[in-house]
């Protein structure tokens, strides 16, 4: 990265934290006598000429290097910071030759889907779509693919892929192996060690962790894929907020605690719901019961705060839930602090989706007067 200066935190001897606990608190800080504690958002366009620190589209500012250094010692590589995650999305099949063979999971981000499909009309590439769980398949396209986008767990049917048997797969050189962390987080899997090449997260998600931001972060530790990214920001004006970049630091120094507390809610939720009469199926990976359970527990340090299930009835049955509720909120997105439910298939895009299919993101409330308001909502009239 060519724009270091006097003021990133050099001093502290990061590399011997080895808990994410404490990196999430220590990193992205300047330690410097006399510094704020916090980093400060920076709303600079442009700065003293005298330093490699010229104009902040392609130099950065020191706020959203704060949070590319917090979360690239997460993944254990070098994070590029983006607008968006789909912005970090874009930069990424940004590095596609034209006439590139892509491979995506059948279930999917939409917004990637989106983009992928809209690429293959214009020729830019070719699209094929895989079972998220069919690793035979995805081992055979690692051969010829140039990018292997895998999705795990999966969204939103939590499908979780077998990523150490797939990466472990013989590619062709100039393939980009790239897994969405997003439900995952860096908490509960590092991509990069598995040995993907890309770990791709949308910050708007857990990271920011109180719905008030947009970002993303693509972490790789190849340099000149560093490099490359980091001119794709460049050119196409993908570069993240001031602000934005300062809330996403502020909330990624609680990740841990709101992790842990929402995943331990989304456990004892996804038992209950599995024995609720109203209820036809449950996905979630911490299940013994979920199809891909096995594989998420050999890979995952935890089975994440999202859970969809399927109301018995159709649609009307699914929306009739989603009006009920109170202490969770009707709203789409995840990751935050509050719980939040939507039926997905009433989304444009998503109408293959069964359509009483529920995703439920748990956030940090008691968990018995989130059980309340899930049971109430649920109850035959």
């Amino acid at each position: 990265m060519k724009n270091k200066d006097a003021s990133t935190s050099t001093d502290l001897p990061l590399a011997k934290i080895s808990s994410a606990e404490s990196l999430l608190v220590a990193a992205g800080r300047d330690r410097r006598p006399g510094a704020p504690l916090n980093r400060p958002p920076v709303p600079a366009s442009n700065f003293i000429l005298g330093t490699e620190r010229a104009y902040s589209r392609d130099d950065g500012t020191p706020t959203w290097e704060a949070l590319e250094e917090i979360v690239g010692l997460l993944e254990g590589g070098h994070t590029v910071a983006f607008s968006s995650g789909m912005a970090g999305v874009a930069a990424v099949f940004d590095q596609l030759r034209v006439g590139a063979q892509v491979v995506l999971p059948d279930d999917c981000y939409q917004g990637v889907v989106g983009l992928a499909e809209l690429g293959n009309q214009k020729g830019l590439w070719s699209l094929r779509r895989l079972a998220v769980d069919d690793t035979a398949g995805w081992v055979r396209a690692c051969t010829d693919a140039d990018l292997i986008w895998l999705e795990s767990p999966s969204n939103p049917l939590l499908t979780v892929a077998d990523v150490r048997t797939i990466c472990s797969a013989t590619r062709k050189p100039s393939a980009l192996l790239a897994i969405d962390n997003t439900f995952a987080t860096s908490l509960n899997q590092r991509p990069l060690d598995l040995g993907a090449d890309v770990s791709f997260q949308s910050a708007t998600k857990f990271i920011g962790g109180h719905s008030d931001l947009l970002a993303g972060v693509v972490t790789v530790r190849r340099d000149d894929l560093r490099a490359a990214l980091r001119r794709s920001r460049e050119l196409n004006g993908a570069t993240p907020g001031a602000l934005e970049s300062f809330l996403a630091v502020r909330g990624a120094r609680t990740m841990a605690l709101r992790l842990e507390r929402a995943q331990a809610n989304a456990m004892i939720l996804a038992e209950r719901l599995h024995a609720h009469p109203r209820v036809a199926l449950v996905r979630y990976p911490g299940l013994s019961s979920h199809p891909t359970h096995s594989v998420a527990r050999d890979q995952l340090k935890g089975f994440g705060t999202i859970i969809s299930f399927d109301v018995r009835g159709e649609a009307a049955a699914a929306d009739k839930v989603c009006s009920r509720v109170s202490l969770i909120h009707h709203a789409t997105s995840l990751g935050a602090v509050e719980s939040t439910i939507e039926r997905r298939a009433g989304i444009p895009g998503q109408e293959h989706l069964p359509p009483s299919l529920l995703r439920l993101s748990v956030g940090i409330e008691n968990v018995e007067e989130l059980w309340e308001d899930l049971a109430a909502a649920l109850r035959d009239e």
